[in-house]
């Protein structure tokens, strides 16, 4: 079954640029026209990505994502924001929101598709991964359960040790822990959890990085930066 997108977009004409050349790349495509319509939507189907623009009628696309992520049915579902212009993507990271790519327009076709694609290989499980501890490791006071992609911080000075990442930061977080001690550069954690094809800079990585150790507490000191190279989990 080809993976259902969800495009949350005013602009008719954007809507037809996409698609049918998503529906061309395999992708089931539904489309939606304002913020309230795609709530609707979310209530009655669960696509496997959603495309949402940030400028939407009648409830605008930060409040669709936030209704998104505080349902516990849907909050994994991976989200690629469009924006009008580079800079509310910082406003947007300013917000501490977890979408999983931002895509500023104007776009190309294939830089969305290409994303898409991404995106999607991201939220599913590594093969590899899930042969780590059988379907969970620990690495000093973080648990991973590679096969429900949930993370414990068991750090003494944590009361709630659950911690809520989403695909980008629970990928990049594995990566990481897996391989204790080792420094990886930001361009290789941006192929292996972006994707070679994927356009980004570094602040890109950095950005998420920074918000994994918020999320995850006194266990986000394990995350070290080596200046000038990219990132390591403490051995």
């Amino acid at each position: 079954m080809n993976p259902k997108i969800l495009l949350v977009e005013d602009d008719i004409e954007i809507v037809n640029m996409l698609k049918v050349p998503l529906e061309q790349a395999n992708f089931t495509v539904a489309a939606v026209h304002d913020g309230e319509a795609a709530i609707d939507f979310i209530s009655k189907q669960t696509p496997d990505l959603i495309l949402l623009d940030l400028m939407l009628p009648k409830i605008d696309g930060l409040e669709v994502y936030r209704s998104v992520y505080r349902n516990n049915r849907t909050k994994n579902i991976p989200i690629i924001m469009l924006t009008a212009k580079a800079e509310e993507i910082d406003r947007i990271v300013g917000l501490e929101l977890g979408a999983d790519d931002y895509i500023a327009k104007p776009f190309s076709i294939r830089e969305v598709i290409l994303r898409v694609q991404a995106v999607l290989r991201r939220n599913n499980i590594p093969k590899d991964l899930s042969q780590v501890a059988g379907n969970w490791f620990k690495v000093h006071d973080v648990h991973i359960d590679i096969e429900r992609r949930k993370v414990k911080c068991l750090s003494d000075d944590d009361s709630n040790p659950e911690v809520e990442l989403t695909a980008t930061e629970f990928d990049l977080l594995v990566m990481l822990a897996k391989s204790p001690g080792r420094v990886f550069s930001r361009n290789i954690l941006m192929d292996q959890v972006w994707g070679q094809d994927y356009y980004g800079v570094d602040r890109t990585v950095d950005t998420h990085m920074s918000r994994l150790r918020r999320k995850l507490g006194t266990c986000g000191d394990h995350i070290q930066t080596v200046h000038g190279v990219g990132y390591r989990f403490k051995a």
